[in-house]
């Protein structure tokens, strides 16, 4: 059965000065108008339980590195309007073609709710230093591994927190059993690998979540962790097979910018 929450809700303020009625975190992903098919992926995504392990609040400033399809932004974007700032670090695919443009061109009430900026190896200054409570990218660092740049990008992040602040990092764990390839080619990284990688540009290591683990998943398929959902690389091959062992066993890390 579907959880029933109170209808608890923060008070804002519009510009105009009138009191209107926030989403509470669990309203905003129960929200009706958010798009069908990411609501179906909530059983495998589990956006409360990550976004409560890593400590959001509404009234944080929160920037998310690369949105993709917009999956995030359907959540974060009503429940930080009222109270918190949230920021959309476009990565160089966002452009007006890109799933994330389409999402918000079906949603143009999503607009008013973020802020843009680009993030990439040209735009690393991409918000002052020292302002974000928190910065947050879901299966975005193998990219980064990938291109060559995680060192860079991570730098800028850790410039872009303030001291204290918070950096949620999800993405598809490799593992043990094989060797990390440096440009992570088959989407997979292993978490040692990340740790030491993001603890190396100054951040420590405060808590990890197995909430989106998945035991299924061996990390070695024909066409990395694009073979399976919600990808299916291969098509209509071996599909049914594919669709059984799930989305990728993804790892939920929580960091945190340590002055020293």
């Amino acid at each position: 059965m579907k959880a029933i929450y109170p209808l608890v809700c923060a008070i804002a303020m519009t510009a105009a000065g009138q009191a209107v009625a926030a989403p509470t975190l669990e309203q905003a992903i129960h929200s009706p108008t958010r798009d069908a098919r990411f609501v179906a992926r909530d059983p495998i995504r589990h956006p409360l339980e990550e976004l409560q392990f890593f400590g959001l609040r509404p009234n944080a400033s929160v920037v998310e590195i690369w949105p993709g399809g917009g999956y995030w932004t359907q959540i974060l974007g009503p429940y930080l309007h009222g109270q918190g700032v949230y920021t959309l670090a476009l990565g160089p695919e966002d452009g007006k073609s890109s799933a994330f443009s389409k999402m918000v061109a079906a949603h143009p009430e999503l607009k008013e709710t973020f802020r843009a900026t680009q993030f990439d190896s040209g735009h690393l200054d991409f918000v002052a230093p020292d302002s974000v409570d928190f910065v947050l990218t879901f299966r975005n660092l193998h990219n980064w591994m990938e291109a060559g740049n995680a060192p860079q990008m991570l730098a800028a992040i850790y410039r872009a927190l303030k001291p204290g602040g918070i950096f949620g990092v999800e993405d598809h764990r490799g593992h043990t059993n094989a060797s990390q390839d440096p440009r992570a080619e088959d989407g997979y990284v292993r978490q040692s690998y990340a740790i030491a990688l993001i603890e190396k540009a100054g951040f420590r290591l405060v808590g990890s979540s197995e909430i989106n683990a998945n035991p299924r998943d061996t990390a070695n398929w024909p066409k990395g962790v694009w073979t399976l959902p919600p990808t299916f690389a291969l098509g209509d091959k071996d599909h049914a097979k594919y669709a059984a062992i799930g989305e990728g066993d993804n790892f939920v890390l929580k960091f945190q910018k340590i002055d020293h």
